[in-house]
């Protein structure tokens, strides 16, 4: 039985969204649910084409070879984002998703669960996961920004846009084996609002957080001295991957801008020659056939950049963010082994302290300071050796959370270059798809032009012999 969680803890008045929301729109707050990112695109992973393949793109489709997702009879909890609704309160606005979920998990007390969230509920689950599995690669959620003054912002595009990332965040969660079995993402499934609310409290208070904080920025700065090979390749692997992809996600966002100021454009060019054709009747037929033609291109290239913009577009910026989240994973693996490597050093400085009490400057200073040099030295020893036992221990819990970290990241890394491969290849193949579709129609626009311009030679000689 599904079970209805409210919205929020306190009374707002809920609407569903309409098209535009903005004369619904007040001031802002710190953690307003607002971002920008990509569309989601979930085209299947494709092959290269074979060099004898016929160049209609319907035939490419059909002889492309499209790999099959993981997705199996298995898997055993769905998930859906949908159904944004906008929340006015005296003080601020937000908007909240409706989250559904089907589950066959024995962990669920029931089968179905319908929750709404907002942004902020989301970003607190990427967090916990993070926390909780510093080397596992958690998807990027869409970014987030405040907008104060830019109403459009509320439009219904920039609210699908959302919704798209929001789920598709939630769908790779569910997938993973690992971060699906998070009792952080269960309570996000499933508990009521104030449940959720009472839930967060519970997590570490505010001195522990400064003080994971204080020690990862140590151990950032003390730098690895010993990081293996395999994740000095993995580190050269995403700066060059974030180098390329980000070039890349630039150029296509101007190449998409500077697409729709030449859509805007023609859209004036066309009626220039409808205009011209009333003033030209000789010229008039010709005119007003590529004033057609210009209008059915138009037409047809105001479709090609919205699928541009649509498909290419959002993937790659997608893949921008995780460039970041991989950075941000290879620093939080680095980070665990300089704390192993710097508690091994002070192992070895305590060993070195309780040799040299074994020699005759311990007496001396004993006998200095009025004390029996063998009791005090038997006491130094003593605290050393409990010192070093206690090192002892955090090393091989260390050694254990280092090797856990490890096996985790590279079991990770596998399943991150396919998921990213299979996405990027299918973004390619649709782009290249819809432009050899778009400049085929744009081409028997201009040869159907062309063809209905031609005359009979005997037609010809009739017009030139007439007085």
């Amino acid at each position: 039985m599904s079970r209805t969680i409210d919205a929020v803890v306190s009374p707002t008045q809920t609407n569903t969204i309409p098209a535009d929301i903005s004369g619904h729109m007040l001031d802002l707050d710190e953690d307003d649910d607002l971002e920008v990112f990509s569309k989601d695109s979930t085209l299947a992973d494709g092959n290269m084409f074979n060099a004898s393949m016929p160049t209609s793109p319907g035939s490419m489709v059909n002889q492309c070879k499209f790999e099959e997702d993981e997705e199996s009879d298995s898997k055993d909890i769905f998930i859906t984002v949908d159904n944004p609704e906008s929340h006015v309160t005296a003080i601020e606005t937000f908007i909240t998703y409706r989250v559904l979920t089907k589950t066959t998990r024995s962990e669920f007390d029931n089968s179905e669960y319908e929750v709404r969230r907002r942004y902020q509920d989301f970003l607190w689950l990427k967090g916990k996961l993070e926390d909780a599995h510093s080397t596992l690669i958690v998807h990027p959620l869409p970014e987030k920004f405040v907008v104060k003054g830019m109403v459009e912002r509320f439009s219904g595009d920039f609210i699908e846009t959302r919704r798209k990332a929001l789920h598709k965040f939630l769908t790779r969660v569910a997938d993973h084996p690992i971060l699906s079995c998070s009792e952080d993402f269960k309570v996000f499934l499933s508990a009521q609002a104030w449940e959720l609310t009472t839930y967060k409290k519970q997590g570490p208070g505010f001195l522990s957080r400064m003080g994971e904080t204080v020690r990862a920025v140590a151990n950032s700065v003390r730098g690895v001295k010993n990081r293996p090979e395999e994740f000095t390749a993995i580190q050269e692997y995403v700066e060059d991957f974030s180098n390329k992809i980000g070039s890349l996600d630039k150029v296509t966002q101007r190449i998409v801008k500077e697409q729709k100021e030449y859509l805007e454009e023609l859209k004036e060019y066309g009626p220039t020659y409808t205009l011209w054709s009333g003033s030209e009747e000789e010229l008039a037929e010709q005119l007003k056939g590529v004033a057609g033609c210009i209008e059915r291109c138009c037409k047809e290239t105001e479709e090609q950049v919205g699928h541009l913009s649509d498909t290419l577009v959002p993937v790659l910026h997608e893949y921008v963010l995780c460039a970041e989240t991989l950075k941000a994973v290879l620093r939080r693996r680095d980070n665990i082994q300089a704390e192993f490597e710097a508690k091994n050093e002070a192992l070895a400085t305590k060993k070195v302290d309780r040799d040299a009490e074994s020699s005759d400057l311990g007496f001396v200073w004993g006998s200095l300071l009025g004390k029996n040099p063998e009791e005090a030295r038997h006491q130094r020893q003593e605290r050393l050796d409990g010192e070093i036992e206690e090192l002892k221990e955090e090393i091989d819990k260390l050694e254990d959370r280092v090797e856990w970290a490890n096996n985790a990241l590279k079991g990770d890394w596998g399943r991150w270059q396919r998921s990213m491969r299979g996405d990027l290849k299918s973004a390619f193949l649709s782009t290249a798809e819809k432009n050899v579709d778009y400049y085929e129609k744009c081409l028997a626009v201009w040869e159907t032009f062309l063809l209905s311009q031609r005359t009979e030679p005997s037609e010809e000689t009739d017009r030139d012999n007439t007085p």
